[in-house]
């Protein structure tokens, strides 16, 4: 039987996908010819890889995740969590380097979970199909005789009937049906979250590879498995796991833009080009809407009084944010 996708196209999804390719054509727009854009896509390796081994209980730091980036080691660290970030950069160079691959086999999918898998899961095999059926909460994933059948419609749907629909929609439903039938005895949250990523690079649709969709998904972890297991409360209607993608691209595309904003500022005034942090990016996407004061910055990004001072320092000290009013009223907007 072929895979059919089941969901509807709402107002609240159309208007996320016009948002988004409005977003993305600002972004290319910019990174046309610009040295940095490399900066930006290693920042956004360094991110992935991050939060979507943190996503299953890796704890390195992304600041920790960047000094593996860079080639140096952090002795503190249990070797299976190093194996962890070091793979997934792994997996994020291979489908860099399989950007324009038409279409996506059973050998692709396997060859990514092995090396996903080396050094670093807790269930064999790694780099073939579980034989053996398992559990996720409530949910129980086809048997393992029925999961080669399965991963095949899914991908004969997405190199065929799939490739008429916008990326954004391919991706996600592509992430949400390799999730439901859980090839793997383990790693399929990792090999979900890399598989949903080289589609948007085969279709174009991140093509400087700067995009960290699975950042948002690991600050919102709880409202990612809501997202996951309400299809299948749903009956299988997709629709609102599509509107989750759709919300969390768009706020991906929103913090590029102020990555993008704060790199083209730096060289404006001759300095390096500055990255920012998740909670200064989130700052700055609020800031666009409207002034806030010091309360309303610690409410918004939970954190104290000096940790909100801190993050407005570097935005200050650089010109992209400002102080306007009296000591005691005075608020922050966009410089």
């Amino acid at each position: 039987m072929a895979f059919n996708p089941q969901y509807t196209i709402t107002a609240h999804l159309m208007r996320l996908i016009e948002g988004i390719a409005s977003l993305k054509i600002k972004i290319e727009v910019s990174l046309v010819s610009v040295a940095w854009a490399p900066r930006l896509t290693k920042d956004a390796f360094s991110r992935m890889a991050h939060s979507s081994t943190s996503i299953e209980g890796n704890p390195l730091t992304l600041k920790e995740v960047k000094v593996l980036a860079d080639g140096g080691d952090i002795l503190q660290a249990k070797p299976r969590h190093v194996h962890e970030i070091l793979n997934y950069f792994a997996a994020l160079r291979y489908i860099s380097a399989n950007a324009d691959k038409k279409t996506i086999t059973e050998k692709d999918v396997l060859r990514l979970h092995a090396i996903i898998g080396k050094n670093a899961l807790d269930r064999e095999p790694v780099g073939a199909f579980r034989k053996y059926q398992v559990y996720v909460g409530s949910h129980i994933p086809p048997k393992p005789e029925k999961v080669p059948i399965f991963v095949q419609e899914l991908l004969d749907w997405l190199n065929e009937r799939g490739q008429a629909l916008p990326a954004v929609i391919t991706s996600a439903i592509l992430h949400y049906q390799f999730e439901f039938i859980h090839p793997f005895g383990d790693g399929n949250g990792r090999a979900g979250r890399i598989l949903a990523t080289w589609e948007l690079y085969r279709r174009r649709f991140d093509t400087h590879h700067i995009f960290s969709v699975d950042e948002v998904f690991w600050e919102n972890r709880q409202g990612y498995y809501a997202a996951l297991g309400n299809v299948e409360k749903n009956k299988g209607d997709l629709t609102g796991w599509l509107e989750f993608i759709a919300e969390a691209v768009e706020m991906t595309l929103e913090r590029v833009w102020a990555r993008v904003e704060a790199v083209k500022s730096m060289q404006k005034g001759g300095h390096e080009p500055l990255f920012l942090t998740p909670k200064q990016e989130k700052l700055l996407f609020l800031l666009r809407h409207a002034p806030m004061g010091i309360r309303e910055i610690e409410s918004e990004l939970k954190v104290t009084k000096a940790g909100a001072h801190y993050l407005l320092k570097t935005l200050i000290e650089n010109n992209l944010i400002k102080r306007v009013g009296g000591h005691k009223t005075g608020k922050y907007t966009i410089a």
